[in-house]
């Protein structure tokens, strides 16, 4: 099925789950370990509350999204999740959630982090983490104990108005980098200019000028470890169960599922369906198309 298909006749919530600035060092020594945490934990959090009849009482299923970066560039992991606004109770009825998010954004948020923690200390062992300080393991536990009192950010924005929004966020998220060409306002004696927006300053869109070093270093800090795999699927949506559980739920949520071959479609058709953008267009004039002269084989 393409990703139209997959979509349930129900809202669509957008979730996100966010490391404290307290983590970065820890994160930046230990990607791998520290990213998985993180996807462990906010899908745990999120599965197992909404199994539970106070918020919904049904088995759901999301899409995963890791960011690691901020608008300065500066290390900021958090996940995006797409989660539909329903799923399978255990007596197999489809069930749908009220128009709001079903789970309030601070039960999330204090679960979230003491999943996160717990498995942080699990990992203790292994993990790479340097300080200054004389007597690292009071200091690991000084950090521990300071994240503990501390309020993790966790918020769900407005529902998706329609199917068509999610699949236009799943195209530009996806597959997103820490900045885009657009945003880069001017490179030259040493120096890249940028824009930026400042979250903490009323969403302010500023411009931000750095040593040509330093922006490579920041830009470096998101380029994640070879193979990690930074969009996940869960529950429902799984691959695992996907073929039969969310058919199942299409059909009990009243969608006649109608089971198509895959169509064979060039990159320029296959971009254009999954982000609504045509890609040959001319990003300078907007008029002209560029035209497919030749392939490339790949390498070997």
């Amino acid at each position: 099925m393409d990703r139209e298909a997959d979509l349930l006749p129900v809202p669509y919530f957008h979730v996100v789950f966010t490391l404290p600035e307290e983590l970065n060092m820890v994160a930046f020594h230990n990607q791998s370990t520290v990213y998985d945490i993180l996807f462990r934990s906010s899908k745990e959090t999120l599965k197992e509350l909404a199994l539970d009849k106070k918020y919904l009482g049904a088995k759901i299923g999301f899409i995963s999204i890791l960011h690691t970066w901020g608008q300065n560039l500066t290390l900021h992991p958090h996940v995006h999740m797409i989660v539909p606004g329903g799923g399978l109770t255990r007596d197999g009825k489809f069930l749908r959630s009220k128009k709001k998010f079903f789970i309030p954004v601070k039960v999330l948020s204090k679960k979230f982090r003491g999943k996160f923690l717990f498995y942080l200390n699990q990992a203790k062992p292994n993990l790479s983490y340097f300080t200054q300080e004389s007597n690292p393991e009071s200091s690991w536990l000084e950090l521990v104990n300071e994240l503990y009192r501390k309020n993790w950010y966790v918020y769900c924005k407005r529902p998706f108005k329609t199917t068509r929004s999610v699949l236009q966020y799943l195209g530009r998220y996806t597959h997103r980098i820490a900045i885009s060409n657009h945003r880069i306002l001017s490179t030259g004696d040493g120096k890249v200019a940028f824009k930026w927006r400042d979250y903490r300053d009323g969403k302010k869109e500023k411009v931000m000028t750095l040593s040509a070093d330093e922006f490579i270093r920041r830009f470096l800090l998101h380029v994640l470890p070879p193979g990690f795999t930074k969009i996940r699927h869960y529950g429902i949506l799984s691959s695992a169960v996907k073929k039969t559980k969310l058919v199942l739920c299409k059909k009990l949520a009243g969608v006649k599922v109608v089971l198509k071959r895959p169509l064979k479609l060039t990159i320029i058709e296959f971009m254009q369906k999954l982000t609504g953008r045509d890609i040959t267009l001319c990003p300078c004039c907007g008029v002209g198309h560029f035209i497919p002269c030749m392939g490339l084989s790949p390498p070997g």
